[in-house]
């Protein structure tokens, strides 16, 4: 099928699921719209089902927690915790508040974010129920549509559980239903999407259907499947998915710094399209400066944490001087404009593997196979290997340091990573204002009084 009819499609039917819930309290405050084409009748053809499909992927891409841009964890996460400095002079957006760490239940930005996820959630469903009902589409077809759409959903679900905790779990599109959903236990919840996991890599496919791996495959939902293992702390599971990964064919560690970020790389697990041909990744907009910073710059004490000799100074962030003050700027993706030829935002690379492995290991008491990992990043930066007689806690450290460097403002991995390392409360040293209830966001006022089941609020707000 033609791109740019297939792009017409499947904004077609994003524009037609999204009547149905513009958020999440219209998810569960409207009734289901009478113009509504049935699931159904959407899916009875295969070029249509992958055009909802990339409906789903082009959302993500655009507005979701998975975006490059100011809605995104990425800038959100980052600027919550210390990879960045918020610039902005009005609170208006809900930015600058969760930046100085006090953010309200009514925060903008904190709305947006639940609501865009239970869109990308509600749409999720909205295929796998077009794609059950389908009466023409094959079963490999069927299984592999469905297998992306519960990745999906399965992330977006394991990410919003761990900014605000305990919530609502859908996997209908039923009105009556999800009027009044109430927030899932936190055990229940885990295990419904541990499990959700393991059917999404059963049912997806080894092989990319894209050579630009646009779209996920089983070893992308292998990522997610063992970052929910650690969650859990089943580090041996964890360890077990993540050599599963390491040894994939296809998928090749990325030696060459400068290439970490380019769309090519054997080291790409799952990246993300811009919406038109050649358009800048919304990483190296929302980031981009040439004189004073208009939105964000990379907070001192990150900047601080690199050595002189460390080559991500040089490939990952830029120094841009104004009047007698130099900020920082991060760099990872560069192309700006209308000719960008060789980037996407990225969603999982073999780099992060790697460290969640080493994770898994420590945690088991192999230090030694454990830095040799962490000592891949290290030596592509060009710095010393690290020895592998380190104690398990010297070895920690060294992860936790190295792994902020490599990847910050890369979907909020620093606040993830701190929260399960029971470390948040040690963000008072650059975060004055941090309070220990903070590890969780507000359940958004707006939220609470569509659907009084959401109750109670967290603590401290």
């Amino acid at each position: 099928m033609n791109l740019k009819i297939k792009y017409g499609i499947a904004v077609s039917i994003v524009m037609m699921v999204l009547s149905m819930t513009i958020s999440c309290e219209k998810m569960v405050e409207t009734d289901y719209p009478n113009n509504q084409i049935p699931s159904e009748l959407v899916f009875e053809d295969e070029q249509t089902a992958e055009a909802a499909l990339a409906g789903l992927y082009s959302g993500l891409w655009e507005t979701s927690m998975y975006s490059g841009g100011i809605n995104g964890m990425g800038a959100l996460l980052g600027t919550y915790t210390d990879d960045l400095t918020c610039v902005y002079t009005s609170a208006s957006n809900g930015v600058l508040d969760l930046y100085i760490n006090q953010q309200l239940p009514t925060n903008t930005a904190v709305t947006a974010l639940w609501a865009s996820t239970y869109q990308q959630i509600y749409y999720a469903n909205s295929i796998m129920e077009g794609v059950a009902n389908s009466k023409s589409l094959s079963v490999a077809v069927k299984g592999r549509i469905r297998g992306e759409a519960l990745l999906v959903r399965s992330m977006l679900y394991m990410d919003l559980y761990q900014i605000f905790g305990e919530i609502p779990y859908t996997a209908t599109t039923d009105y009556v239903i999800n009027s009044k959903l109430s927030r899932m236990p936190k055990d229940e919840f885990l295990t419904r999407v541990e499990t959700d996991l393991s059917e999404a890599v059963n049912l997806l496919p080894s092989a990319y259907r894209n050579s630009e791996r646009i779209y996920p495959n089983k070893y992308a939902g292998y990522v997610a499947l063992a970052k929910m293992k650690m969650l859990l702390k089943k580090w041996n599971e964890a360890d077990v998915i993540c050599t599963t990964i390491v040894q994939a064919p296809g998928l090749s560690y990325q030696n060459d710094i400068s290439k970490v970020f380019q769309k090519t790389g054997g080291h790409i697990i799952w990246q993300l399209k811009p919406k038109n041909s050649n358009d800048a990744t919304k990483e190296a907009s929302l980031y981009n400066f040439t004189s004073a910073p208009t939105s964000f710059a990379m907070n001192p004490d990150l900047v601080n944490s690199f050595s002189t000799g460390d080559l991500r100074r040089v490939h990952y962030f830029t120094a841009v001087p104004f009047g007698q003050q130099i900020n920082y700027k991060p760099a990872k993706y560069k192309n700006l404009a209308v000719n960008n030829a060789t980037e996407y935002s990225i969603i999982y690379r073999l780099d992060e593997v790697y460290f969640m492995q080493a994770e898994s290991l420590l945690q088991q008491n192999k230090v030694s196979e454990a830095v040799v990992l962490i000592n891949r990043s290290r030596q592509r930066a060009g710095l010393p290997a690290l020895s592998t007689n380190l104690t398990v806690s010297a070895a920690m450290v060294q992860l936790k340091e190295e792994k902020r460097r490599e990847f910050f403002t890369e979907h909020g991995m620093r606040f993830f990573d701190l929260k399960r390392w029971g470390m948040l409360d040690g963000l008072t040293s650059v975060k004055p204002n941090w309070k220990s209830f903070q590890s969780q966001w507000p359940i958004p006022q707006k939220e609470l009084l569509v659907n009084p089941n959401i109750n109670p609020q967290n603590n401290g707000y």
